[in-house]
């Protein structure tokens, strides 16, 4: 006769544990709704301080996005993807046994574009300065010889007319562009200025087009109130030479212009003295800057707005005190049926976390659906981060958690002989 197979020692018992936990964790969850339905005014108003502090985190971090992102874009605005090469320092010998500073040519120019793949615009620039003459009334200036493609390379905008192009500058063409405020100051607008004449040193130059800065530099940059441009070509009859200062390109990615930064200040060094110094400038340090800061800003009202959330925990936890004193005889019934005090204890602190993340839940989706309204009804695009909802749903279980364990241990800490006896 066979004999029947038994179960192994322990299944039954760790299958009944099993569902008896499970039976006490729906168990709970039932009498945390019976509860909320029971003070529905109170519960809500308890809610509402969550649902300020979770959608306060979502629309500030929406907020520090954005400004970060709009900071960003008028800082490129100045030249996107730019190199400006600056000549700092040194000589190198000159006639008659003199020194002359080692400015940067032409030719090395020539030689980086050559050298360094990626570049799709460049540009010299001469600098003069003089005091020119319109209408017999004379003003301070200050002349930069360029090449057409610095409209480009420093992303300027012009106002009326035009720029002057490549024709112009191998024809040598007296023209002008000047800036807007000064055309504004010597001709009343922009447009009065087209076709007026200027005199530089008894040349007189066409005034073609007025331009602008697309962000203001507030006197940062080499574009002043009182700039006009000319082609580089003609600039050098003022000076002789094929020396500049400065030379600008622009890079066909942002991610070339580090790498590239270094390999033209490569070029430019190996055709120098050791001794003289050049350097090149970038937006990549100023917009890590900027990045950092804004980062920051976020960072730190994002803790402000969460202060709200710690005044809504508090709010929390009286009123799951109140309701700890409203329900002692229900715990003392429950502790007689058996509960033990850990349960009791998980049952207060599962209804103060369900109070938090339901108050944080609602909160969240009405923080996201502002700026996801925007970016659909409107031009405007938005800079949502899922980051901020995840932190506010995590904060909001965080402070169910913390300002739920007072009321939830003082419940469980209750003696069921009193409890019973309490009226």
């Amino acid at each position: 006769m066979a004999t029947p197979s038994l179960p192994k020692p322990g299944t039954f018992d760790a299958t009944l544990d099993a569902a008896r936990s499970t039976m006490i964790f729906s168990e709970i969850t039932r009498l945390a709704l019976d509860s909320f339905r029971a003070s529905k005014v109170r519960f809500l108003l308890t809610m509402l301080g969550m649902v300020i502090g979770s959608a306060s985190i979502i629309l500030v971090v929406t907020l520090g996005l954005t400004g970060k992102q709009y900071a960003l874009s008028l800082i490129q605005s100045i030249g996107p993807n730019m190199i400006e090469l600056q000549f700092n320092g040194g000589t190198q010998p000159g006639p008659e046994n003199t020194s002359i500073p080692d400015y940067m040519t032409r030719e090395d120019m020539a030689a980086v574009i050559e050298a360094v793949p990626g570049i799709v615009a460049s540009s010299p620039m001469l600098e003069f300065h003089d005091r020119i003459s319109i209408s017999g009334v004379a003003k301070d200036t200050m002349l930069l010889g360029v090449s057409p493609q610095y409209k480009d390379v420093r992303n300027l905008a012009v106002d009326a007319g035009r720029f002057f192009d490549d024709q112009d500058a191998v024809s040598h063409t007296k023209v002008a562009v000047i800036v807007k405020p000064f055309a504004v100051a010597l001709f009343g607008s922009p447009r009065n200025a087209i076709n007026h004449s200027i005199t530089v040193q008894g040349i007189p130059f066409v005034v073609i087009g007025v331009f602008h800065e697309s962000v203001e530099t507030f006197g940062q940059s080499e574009v002043s109130d009182q700039t006009i441009l000319v082609p580089y070509p003609v600039a050098r009859y003022f000076t002789g030479t094929d020396t500049v200062k400065q030379i600008f390109f622009t890079m066909r990615d942002r991610s070339l212009v580090k790498p590239a930064s270094k390999e033209i200040l490569d070029v430019i060094r190996s055709r120098h003295r050791a001794t003289s110094v050049y350097t090149a400038f970038t937006l990549s340090e100023v917009l890590n800057v900027m990045a950092q800061i804004a980062n920051m800003l976020t960072i730190v009202l994002t803790l402000a707005a969460a202060i709200t959330l710690v005044v809504s925990g508090v709010g929390i936890m009286n009123s799951m005190l109140a309701n700890v004193q409203a329900r002692i005889r229900e715990i003392g019934i429950r502790k007689a049926l058996g509960a033990t005090s850990k349960e009791i204890r998980l049952q207060f602190l599962t209804e103060a976390v369900f109070l938090s993340l339901s108050g944080g839940l609602v909160g969240t989706v009405l923080g996201l659906a502002l700026p996801l309204s925007i970016g659909l009804l409107t031009p405007y695009k938005i800079p949502v981060s899922m980051w901020s909802a995840v932190i506010a749903l995590s904060t909001s279980v965080l402070v169910g958690v913390l300002f739920g364990t007072l009321p939830a241990n003082r419940a469980a800490r209750l003696d069921p002989v009193e409890t019973l006896k309490y009226e």
